[in-house]
C-alpha cells in the first residue's frame, strides 16, 4: 500500500517532536503492519489530518466502516485510549480495538468532513459545550492520566524563556500568577478531553455529536473549557467588537456549564498565551500575533 504522511502532520513533528523524524521514517511500515494485522481495507488517509497523529478511513474484515489511527509516543495514544473506554462511547467515540503502547487505536467511524465548526458560531458552541458536559466524569481511582498541574507545570516552564522579551513578558507574567491561584484550591477534579475545540467534535451516527482526538487530562472543569473560549480566534480578531464578544463569551460558557466565571477567565489567559508563546518559540508569528492578542482581552 503506497503511503505518505499529511503535509500538515509533517510540519507539526517538525516543529516540537524530537522522535518526529524517526517515527515518521517508520510509519508506512507500521501502517502496513496495523492494516495486514486487523484485515482492514484502507480507504484513504484522512487530510489535512491532525498535528500528532496519522488517521486513515477504513473497512474492516466485516464491511463495518472504521478509523485507524496511529500516534507517536509523545502524543499519549495509551493515555487516549484509557479516556476513550472510560467514557464508554457516551459524549465520545467509541473504541473498537486499542494497542496503546504501539501507538494503534481502531475506532468507530463517524462523519469526518462535518464539525460543529460547520454551524453558526451560536449554535456550535451550544452543541460543543453539550459534548464537553457529558465527558466530565469522575476518572478512575487508578488512573494513567496527567493532572492539570503536572501539565501546566510543563508548559509554565516552557514559557521562562520569554520572560526576557519585553514585548510578551507582562502577559507570561499574568498567565504564570493566574495558574499559580488557580492550582490553591481547585473545585472539583474530573477526567478532561484536554485538547476540546469545536474541530474535535463530529457528527456521529448513534449520537448527533461525539468528540474525538482528546489528550486527556484530570482537574477541573474550567481548564477543559478554557480552550473552547477562544475557539475561531481569527474571526475573533477580526471583528471590531472582539474584545467584548470574547468577554460575553467567557460569560455565557461559564453560566451554562455552571463554571466559575473568573475560573474560567483565568484558564483562558493561561492556555492562550501559552499557545501564543510556544508558536512564536517555533516560528509560526501569525498564530502568535492572533493568540497573544487574544489573551491581552482575557
Amino acid at each position: 500500500m503506497a503511503f505518505e504522511p499529511p503535509r500538515r502532520l509533517v510540519r507539526a513533528l517538525g516543529e516540537t517532536a524530537p522522535d518526529g523524524d524517526e517515527w515518521l521514517e517508520k510509519l508506512p511500515e507500521a501502517v502496513e503492519q496495523a492494516v495486514s494485522l486487523r484485515e482492514l481495507t484502507v480507504e484513504r488517509v484522512q487530510v489535512p489530518g491532525g498535528r500528532s497523529s496519522v488517521v486513515l478511513l477504513v473497512r474492516r474484515a466485516d464491511d463495518t466502516p472504521a478509523v485507524l489511527k496511529l500516534a507517536p509516543r509523545r502524543a499519549r495514544p495509551e493515555s487516549e485510549a484509557a479516556a476513550l473506554a472510560h467514557w464508554g462511547g457516551l459524549g465520545a467515540v467509541q473504541v473498537l480495538e486499542a494497542d496503546g503502547a504501539a501507538g494503534v487505536l481502531l475506532l468507530e467511524r463517524l462523519h469526518p468532513e462535518v464539525s460543529v465548526r460547520s454551524l453558526p458560531e451560536a449554535k456550535a458552541l451550544l452543541e460543543a459545550a453539550g459534548t464537553l458536559r457529558r465527558l466530565w466524569v469522575r476518572p478512575p481511582e487508578e488512573h494513567v492520566f496527567e493532572t492539570v498541574a503536572e501539565r501546566t507545570g510543563r508548559q509554565a516552564a516552557a514559557m521562562a524563556w520569554a520572560a526576557g522579551d519585553a514585548e510578551v513578558a507582562p502577559l507570561v507574567a499574568a498567565a504564570v500568577a493566574a495558574r499559580e491561584e488557580l492550582l490553591a484550591a481547585p473545585p472539583e477534579r474530573r477526567l478532561l478531553h484536554g485538547t476540546f475545540r469545536q474541530s474535535k467534535v463530529l457528527a456521529g451516527g448513534r449520537m448527533p455529536w461525539l468528540a474525538v482526538g482528546p489528550d486527556p487530562v484530570v482537574g477541573e472543569c474550567a481548564f477543559d473549557l478554557a480552550r473552547l473560549v477562544r475557539d475561531r480566534v481569527e474571526d475573533l480578531i477580526a471583528s471590531p467588537s472582539g474584545a467584548s464578544i470574547t468577554r460575553r463569551r467567557i460569560k455565557r460558557l461559564a453560566e451554562s456549564l455552571e463554571v466559575d466565571q473568573e475560573r474560567l477567565r483565568g484558564w483562558t489567559l493561561f492556555r492562550a498565551v501559552e499557545s501564543g508563546v510556544r508558536a512564536r518559540r517555533v516560528g509560526r508569528p501569525r498564530d502568535a500575533e492572533l493568540l497573544l492578542e487574544f489573551a491581552g482581552w482575557v
